[in-house]
């Protein structure tokens, strides 16, 4: 397997273990505390990190650390949260699916990449994937959710594209924990403003918080950041393509869920969308770049 595949693989391992967030959240978790579970699937796994890599960003990255946070976690995260309490689960999936078109053309304007036409074809496939595994016919619309789910999608993409031009000569680790403790600091006064404090947590919902902490936020960040600095964006973005797979899969195997023809086939194009993006990235080399001490 050459370094390339194994970058990939590492890399679709991240946005598979997100589609599990919606199972933990929904069976596991306090209900409808969204902006708190946000804050406490960050903050914490971003203080935890920084106790394990013991380094702060140079003054002149805070500015840039702070927006990456609100970009990839305090944006995305509550806009998500809302589409899904306002939209249908297959209509805030389908529309926030067009992230990766996005990073495509943002890729080219913020970092010069070329805009390859296989690129878009496999986003576009990509996304008529997700519509058939998880759109339904007599799905309702809202305005403030279709906003909302667009919002998620930008948040995203621009996330995605400037933690590539903004990445900084440290480890993953590192970069991810400054994100995610600036992201939760970031949600920490909305939360405490616009919602209740949380019921008595059980042992269930302790165990919720610690998987989306611990692995849906802390490891699997590290690995997404890390596939980052090594692929183009155009390659990695489409892999969040598999988020619903894994929703839908989950769904089908541990709730009861039915799992429709229909729905195979979408999981089908899905993977081939997937195979397009990086069929199209023939050829390109990873980047890896050295890390160097940063001032604490």
């Amino acid at each position: 397997m050459t370094s390339r595949a194994t970058d990939v693989l590492l890399t679709a391992a991240a946005p598979a273990i997100w589609g599990s967030t919606y199972i933990v959240t929904t069976e596991m978790l306090p209900a409808n505390y969204p902006l708190t579970v946000a804050l406490l699937r960050a903050l914490p796994a971003g203080l935890l990190l920084l106790l394990i890599v013991r380094q702060l960003p140079e003054r002149a990255w805070w500015g840039r650390i702070f927006i990456l946070g609100a970009l990839n976690f305090s944006i995305l995260w509550a806009m998500l949260f809302l589409a899904a309490y306002r939209l249908p689960g297959g209509v805030a999936a389908t529309i926030t699916s067009v992230q990766p078109l996005l990073v495509v053309f943002l890729a080219s304007v913020f970092l010069g990449s070329p805009v390859r036409a296989l690129s878009v074809a496999a986003a576009v496939v990509g996304i008529g994937g997700v519509a058939l595994l998880v759109l339904t016919p007599n799905a309702a619309l809202d305005a403030i959710g279709i906003a909302a789910a667009i919002a998620a999608a930008v948040s995203m993409a621009f996330g995605t594209v400037l933690s590539r031009r903004w990445q900084p000569p440290v480890s993953a680790l590192a970069f991810t924990a400054w994100q995610l403790t600036a992201g939760g600091l970031l949600l920490l006064p909305v939360a405490l403003l616009l919602e209740p404090p949380l019921p008595t947590l059980t042992v269930t919902n302790w165990l919720g918080f610690a998987w989306l902490g611990l692995i849906g936020a802390a490891l699997t960040y590290i690995v997404w950041f890390r596939g980052v600095a090594r692929l183009e964006p155009s390659a990695i973005a489409p892999l969040a393509f598999l988020s619903p797979v894994t929703a839908v899969i989950l769904g089908w195997a541990l709730l009861g869920q039915s799992l429709s023809a229909l729905q195979i086939v979408g999981i089908g194009v899905v993977i081939a969308s997937i195979w397009l993006s990086q069929h199209a990235q023939r050829g390109a080399q990873p980047l890896v770049r050295a890390a160097a001490p940063v001032a604490r």
